[in-house]
């Protein structure tokens, strides 16, 4: 885990997290839960509240509930609602309709997290857990301290939901004999983010070069970043980059050298990006809006992921 202090220079915490706990219902988001939500919402935003959600969504009420959450959550959805970002992923013929490319999952999961984010103990697990190993338990008790900060009275189970979700999310099942709906994995286990300590009930995160992890995801995130807490200005240090709360660098677990080199190699095909140093500070600088450039940067990564080509 980084150990650098945190350079909490942020909006307040109402700004960046919602005070939400065990929406879920214990379900992680399976495999197709999100394009199944976003499809039967485009059709009828009255589809999760219907008497007959279950059949139309063909999974259990707890299940509806849960799918309703993780596509408000993922920001896919509001007021149930194809966002402009879920329109865009996940309609027919978008970038991405059925999260064949692992570019997609680190997509979802930086939108998870970005502001406002409506899953509290994810947004303490990445930003602001700091031990190197970890077990179940101490998770428990560091989401349980935070929660505190942000509401009165969260029952201990709804935090225990919480940690539970996030290890079976995050984290490769061990191989059972019996395969049951708890022993499969999450799509979101493909990202690498944390690893079971060998055959211990004990947690690692993994800060690390992300191999299926495009450039282009990780500078779009920065790009986003800027925006969030830049307040007009064309430049951010490389530091907060990756160790504000918040940041791609935290979020996605990645040392100074991959955030540098996804920055260097998308530059390559953008002019209005670049790093520089001026007296020992690295800078990411860009000279149009940043929100603009993100979407730009994403577009045409799926647009040439589509074509079979890229940057280089």
């Amino acid at each position: 885990m980084i150990q650098v202090p945190l350079n909490i220079n942020l909006p307040n915490q109402q700004a960046l997290v919602n005070p939400v706990f065990a929406r879920h219902e214990t379900f992680h988001p399976r495999f197709g839960w999100l394009k199944k939500g976003f499809d039967k919402a485009k059709e009828d935003s009255d589809v999760f509240l219907a008497e007959d959600a279950p059949v139309r969504l063909g999974v259990g009420k707890n299940m509806v509930r849960s799918i309703r959450y993780w596509c408000k959550a993922f920001k896919i959805l509001e007021s149930d609602r194809p966002t402009e970002f879920g329109d865009n992923l996940l309609k027919d013929g978008g970038w991405d309709p059925f999260l064949e490319d692992p570019a997609s999952l680190w997509l979802l999961h930086w939108n998870l997290l970005k502001p406002t984010c409506d899953a509290a103990a994810w947004h303490y697990t990445f930003n602001q857990f700091r031990p190197v190993e970890f077990s179940q338990n101490d998770l428990f008790l560091g989401v349980s301290d935070y929660g505190k900060t942000l509401k009165n009275n969260i029952a201990d189970s709804s935090i225990n939901k919480d940690v539970s979700c996030i290890l079976r999310m995050y984290v490769r099942q061990k191989s059972q004999a019996k395969v049951s709906e708890d022993s499969i994995d999450c799509p979101f286990a493909e990202l690498g983010l944390i690893h079971r300590s060998g055959n211990t009930k004990y947690y690692t995160f993994r800060v690390n070069n992300k191999r299926n992890l495009p450039a282009e995801i990780v500078v779009a995130a920065c790009l986003e970043y800027a925006n969030f807490v830049g307040r007009e200005q064309r430049t951010i240090a490389l530091s907060r980059l990756l160790y504000d709360v918040g940041s791609p660098g935290m979020v996605f677990k990645l040392p100074e050298s991959a955030v540098c080199e996804a920055i260097e190699r998308v530059a390559r095909g953008w002019d209005a990006i670049a790093l520089s140093e001026a007296a020992g500070l690295i800078q990411f600088s860009f000279t149009e809006n940043p929100q603009d450039l993100a979407d730009s940067i994403i577009e045409r990564y799926y647009n040439l992921r589509r074509d079979g080509s890229n940057y280089d």
